[in-house]
């Protein structure tokens, strides 16, 4: 793998959005792309900052007043769940091709178990072996 670099990996279609970008609108745009982020840039098209799922919690989280609307209308209800004794290239495959990046990890008497993310997969990933050629 230290032939691989980030090039060959990255994705080049990235989604941008100026810094008087509504908040609403940038969330439309996440959505509709089915992306985790816009990058912010300038008219110049000059990186400004970055907008991601993790900003929009807080947004909610901040919002005053707090919206009384249950977690329920905004659900999954159909999941896609793993267990433990599945492969990683398994679940990396399926959670790749759904763009999910969190799966639930169920047991047939215990229930849920755990939770496997994508920052886990990528943790995984940075400390794997290979072997030279």
């Amino acid at each position: 793998m230290d032939d691989l670099f980030v090039g060959r990996l990255m994705s080049s279609d990235v989604t941008t959005v100026t810094p008087d970008t509504l908040v609403e609108t940038a969330a439309d745009l996440m959505l509709e792309n089915a992306i985790g982020s816009v990058v912010v840039v300038d008219e110049s098209g000059e990186l400004e900052g970055i907008l991601t799922r993790t900003d929009f919690v807080a947004i909610v989280a901040g919002q005053q007043p707090k919206d009384q609307t249950p977690v329920a209308e905004y659900m999954t209800r159909d999941v896609q769940t793993a267990r433990a004794g599945d492969s990683i290239r398994e679940v990396a495959d399926r959670m790749v091709e759904a763009g999910f990046h969190h799966m639930p990890v169920v047991d047939e008497t215990e229930g849920l178990i755990g939770m496997i993310t994508t920052s886990d997969l990528t943790a995984y990933l940075s400390t794997v072996q290979t072997p030279s050629p």
